[in-house]
């Protein structure tokens, strides 16, 4: 990984997202201190309401799955794989993050491909085994 320093984990909001800008790109940066993983990072670009609005969305759970409603339309962006849950086709970057010494650091390299290909080739298995 290549982690870039953000911010303290004292300027985040607990349940609420940031802005920030991290080697030239927007990332909307979420902290959950309740959840195993903290912290969250996805491009901060909207593709539907086509404007940097998603670190002033809502974050809530949708059958399991972590998201933020993007302040626009409402739609639902999939914090772990930017997947939008009302249309699988559109997505929005993911990038790794985590909180390191009270310090919240990001990795702008994307990170979703990956865990889709994943996802995929793991139901694809498992569909494979129970057939």
């Amino acid at each position: 990984m290549q982690w870039t320093d953000v911010c303290s984990v004292s300027d985040l909001q607990e349940n609420s997202g940031v802005c920030a800008l991290v080697n030239g790109l927007q990332v909307a940066i979420f902290y959950l201190p309740a959840d195993e993983h903290g912290v969250y990072a996805i491009g901060n670009y909207d593709p539907i309401g086509k404007a940097n609005v998603l670190s002033r969305g809502i974050i809530g759970d949708i059958k399991g799955h972590k998201v933020v409603a993007s302040p626009l339309y409402k739609q639902h962006f999939d914090l772990q794989t930017g997947t939008c849950l009302e249309d699988e086709w559109v997505t929005v970057p993911v990038y790794a993050c985590q909180i390191e010494g009270g310090r919240v650091q990001v990795d702008t390299r994307l990170i979703a491909p990956l865990r889709q290909l994943i996802e995929t080739s793991t139901n694809a298995q498992q569909e494979g085994v129970s057939a």
